[in-house]
């Protein structure tokens, strides 16, 4: 990466130097991946007690400036350097995501309960010249075992629960009869 620099770099010892340089490369390893080595433009400037950094970088068509603030020189360079930095990699994100499609369903997924029936009996009667399809459902992705209490606070609304019961290790099944009251089968 190129530096050009306009006004005087003061107060910068050679290790902060070398600091401020390990960062340009950090950046230039970013921006001069695709195509060829890229120029910043580096704005120093002092007003009373406090020291300004502005460093600009043509990045895909666009300017990104990164300006800094700060008592000395060498935190003045480094804010701008991380403002900039993060300009960066912000656009990257944004041009990456950009160009990704969106992604293929891989598993359909059916509603628990008696919607579910419902709705598998309507697509039955409507396709009836089609071939029997079979869905599969993983109800326990991602749900760590119950007790029949919380079983018994989960039915809210269903039909039943099938659930891997906590205590027993087994999976267990919660049904909701016609008058009220639960059926538990366990496998």
């Amino acid at each position: 990466m190129k530096i050009t620099y306009t006004g005087k770099p003061e107060g910068l010892t050679p290790a902060e130097n070398r600091k401020i340089e390990a960062k340009f490369a950090k950046l230039a390893k970013l921006l001069d991946a695709r195509k060829g080595e890229r120029e910043a433009r580096v704005i120093l400037s002092q007003e009373r007690h406090l020291n300004h950094a502005e460093i600009t970088v043509r990045y895909q068509d666009r300017d990104l400036v990164g300006v800094g603030s700060a008592a000395d020189t060498y935190s003045a360079m480094g804010l701008a350097l991380e403002k900039l930095e993060k300009q960066i990699l912000r656009l990257r994100e944004r041009v990456r995501d950009s160009h990704r499609g969106p992604k293929p369903e891989t598993e359909l997924e059916a509603p628990a309960g008696a919607e579910a029936e419902a709705e598998a009996a309507e697509e039955s009667e409507t396709e009836t010249a089609a071939a029997p399809q079979v869905f599969r459902v993983n109800h326990h992705a991602g749900q760590k075992p119950m007790t029949l209490d919380e079983a018994l606070l989960a039915i809210e609304g269903r039909n039943y629960v099938v659930y891997h019961d906590a205590e027993s290790g087994r999976v267990s099944v919660l049904v909701r009869r016609r008058d009220g009251n639960f059926d538990l089968i366990q496998a």
